[in-house]
Order: C-alpha cells, then structure tokens, then sequence
C-alpha cells in the first residue's frame, strides 16, 4: 500500500513538474510568412503640382503658369550607345504643361512636354520634357524645369531652362541657344506665387543585373 501511494505521488509530482517546465518553455516560433511583413516596395522619386510664378522681366500683367507631373522609371530607356543599352538610373516619365499669357501683346503661348528625366536631392527636383505640342514653334525642343519644395513657411519655387539661362556666346560674338541634355536646368530661381509643388526624394537606384 505505502509503495502503491509512493509510486502516486512521485507520478503526480513529474505530472506536475513537467506542467511547469511546459508552461515556462518559449511559443514555438510563427511561420517566417506569418511574422515577417513583406518588404516596402522602394520609394520612387516624383514631382506633382502646378503653380503660377513671378518672374521679374515680363510686365507684371504677364501670366505664367507651369505645371509638373512627374515619376521616375530607371533604366527604362534605352539609348544606342555604349553603355546605355539599360538606359539610366534618372529616366522618368510624366508630363509639363506651360502657359504664358500676354495681355500687352494679345498673345497666349501654350505648350506640352513629355518628361524624360527626373532627379531629386532633398526638397529639389530637375526634370527635363521634351516638347510635344506647342503653339510657338518648340516641338521637339527639350526644356528644363527646376523645383524646390518650400519649406518651414517659404514659398516654392521655380528655375527653367530659357530666358536668363543656357545661352551660348560664340568668339565672334553670335550666341546659340544650347540643347538641353537630360536633367539639366538652373537652380529655381523664382517664386511661386500661387499654387504649389510636392517634391517627393528618393535615392538613385541600384543598377540592374546584366542576364
């Protein structure tokens, strides 16, 4: 009897302990699916807005307006040339629109431009376009367009590639207007009076893998 009740209580007490030793033992681990969320898809750089500029050679009556659409796509395109079978790391796609209205001259200038390059570095965009449809005679015509993304209260502003820039004085005195190449524009050296631009950072992007 006495070993019936030994063995009893020896098994209730490894009952017990091995209670114990479960509760305290750690959750086995989730599925890896289960706890690790899917990895953020990288940010893409782009510029949204469209804003009305002050620009002090024009008569204050002038109207200018620009709006910028536009987001990278890196290595999207190709150009034939050595190395550039992948294209480059600040291709973009997106669309500019210029209006210039000029009471005093009766005249309103309109184009469109389809973005081919985007960079960005902080609150600083450049964006170059290539002009689709104009009504002043720029079709094909590459321009570049700066922006900077007020902050802290400061208005944005705005730099284009014509009028006080990208002007090419010859030895015999002529100047020639440049071509623009991709993402090149001057530091936006205008106010944005009204209206706005989102500047929206991002690294450039590794290079892809050759297959």
């Amino acid at each position: 009897m006495k070993n019936r009740k030994r063995a009893l209580v020896l098994a209730g007490t490894a009952a017990a302990l091995a209670a114990t030793l479960i509760a305290a033992a750690p959750a086995p681990a989730a599925p890896a699916s289960a706890t690790q969320a899917a990895p953020a898809a990288p940010r893409v750089a782009a510029v949204h807005g469209g804003g009305t500029i002050r620009y002090p050679y024009v008569p204050a009556s002038h109207d200018i307006r620009f709006t910028v659409d536009a987001e990278a796509a890196p290595w999207s395109r190709p150009f034939p040339a050595q190395g550039g079978e992948q294209g480059m790391p600040v291709d973009a796609r997106g669309k500019v629109t210029i209006y210039h209205a000029m009471p005093d001259e009766n005249v309103i200038a309109v184009g469109e431009a389809e973005v081919d390059c985007l960079v960005t570095g902080g609150r600083t965009a450049t964006v170059t376009a290539v002009v689709t449809s104009s009504n002043v005679g720029w079709e094909g015509k590459r321009i570049g367009i700066s922006v900077q993304d007020g902050e802290r209260g400061g208005p944005d502003r705005l730099g284009f590639s014509w009028g006080i820039a990208n002007v090419d004085v010859q030895p015999d005195g002529s100047v020639s207007e440049p071509r623009v190449g991709t993402c090149m524009a001057p530091a936006p050296f205008t106010e944005v009076t009204k209206g706005g631009f989102k500047v929206t950072p991002a690294p450039l992007p590794p290079r892809p893998s050759t297959p």
